[in-house]
């Protein structure tokens, strides 16, 4: 079961991808996601890339983010997204572009958008082929004093040079690192 865990939203169950492609974020990892991030989500611009269900920027959204983007390019994502966001009555506050996360940044880009938080949740296998920083330091659409956020298997060894690693937490299988 997916829930959203806090906020105006709390205790909403979440509809889920039905295919073994998308992982969930597991309650905790998120819990300890939020525990982290509390005040800088509250009027934030939230980018949830890689967005699967959506529960990590409709978490957001429940917090009181101003806005968030879903960036997915698989279609059955798309559609438990705007379903969840519906569930929610969370459609007004939020954006879904279904496109692969490259040119969905350079579109970003190209419309001037900031993001204060930017998460991002790949396949696994896609980071040992490609470093999705290197299109945000690019294109930057990171605010001044943003964040990004990456989820990645705790095995993993990640080269995060395009910003600096402020902080870096492992639960269970997963590990997720705040880059400034």
């Amino acid at each position: 079961m997916i829930r959203v865990i806090s906020g105006q939203y709390k205790g909403k169950r979440l509809r889920r991808v039905p295919s073994d492609l998308v992982r969930p974020m597991p309650d905790k990892l998120k819990e300890a996601l939020y525990n982290i991030l509390h005040d800088d989500v509250k009027d934030s611009f939230f980018l949830d890339a890689y967005a699967g269900t959506g529960s990590v920027g409709i978490e957001a959204l429940s917090r009181r983010a101003e806005l968030a983007v879903f960036v997915d390019d698989y279609y059955p994502s798309i559609k438990v997204i705007k379903a969840n966001l519906v569930k929610c009555g969370a459609e007004d506050k939020a954006r879904i572009m279904h496109k692969e996360f490259n040119r969905a940044v350079i579109q970003l880009s190209k419309e001037g958008a900031k993001f204060n938080l930017i998460f991002l949740d790949p396949p696994y296998k896609m980071l040992e082929e490609r470093n999705p920083l290197k299109v945000i330091k690019k294109r930057e659409i990171l605010a001044k004093e943003g964040r990004v956020i990456l989820r990645h298997f705790y095995k993993m060894k990640f080269d995060g040079k395009y910003f600096d690693l402020e902080r870096s937490v492992t639960l269970g299988d997963d590990t997720l690192q705040f880059y400034r």
